[in-house]
């Protein structure tokens, strides 16, 4: 068990409420992603999160410290919401959509085929005001929501959240590779929404 786990734990397992309330806070977001990832709706999101923490609270005694409290109960609310999915009986499938456009790459009968138009390749970011700006956020936000659920939930526990690959992959129950593809189509589908904005 890690050392400040250990810490964390026995005052969880005491009652203390301040504690309960900065995991809960600082837990609650990436533990709503993982479920989202798993069940068809918002709502249905948030009553497994819920389930999880009164999981989390009874097991808390049977905390053995084989992985992170933090890993343990993100690997509650993934089990939780595996089984909410599928008595939902939804099927996840990938989205086979194009990460990028096509019509930014040359054709074949470029002597570069396959390489993007001058026209159209991405834009080089630099420590620009504009990334920081309002304007910039509220574009990243609305094309973060806008992303495939599968997309985001991968997105946000790899980018906002900072969870490791093997982590997602587990967590949502995805392939190495599968967890790669989501991770590059969201990631392209978000640049191509902030190029308008650096434009």
């Amino acid at each position: 068990m890690l050392p400040q786990d250990a810490d964390l734990v026995v005052r969880l397992q005491d009652g203390d409420e301040a504690a309960f309330v900065t995991v809960v806070r600082a837990w609650s977001p990436a533990m709503l992603r993982v479920a989202r990832g798993h069940v068809r709706t918002h709502a249905s999101a948030e009553e497994v999160v819920q389930e999880a923490w009164l999981a989390v609270v009874r097991g808390l005694n049977g905390f053995q410290g084989r992985a992170s409290l933090r890993g343990w109960v993100l690997t509650i609310v993934a089990n939780i919401a595996r089984r909410r999915g599928r008595a939902e009986a939804r099927i996840m499938t990938l989205e086979h959509e194009l990460a990028v456009d096509p019509s930014r790459f040359r054709g074949e009968d470029d002597p570069w085929p396959g390489h993007w138009r001058d026209e159209a390749a991405p834009i080089e970011w630099g420590p620009e005001p504009a990334l920081l700006s309002a304007e910039f956020r509220a574009v990243l936000e609305t094309a973060l929501a806008a992303l495939p659920a599968r997309q985001r939930s991968v997105v946000e526990l790899r980018d906002v959240h900072g969870l490791d690959a093997e982590e997602v992959c587990t967590l949502l129950d995805l392939s190495p590779a599968n967890q790669r593809v989501l991770l590059h189509r969201g990631r392209s589908r978000l640049r191509s929404a902030l190029e308008a904005v650096i434009a």
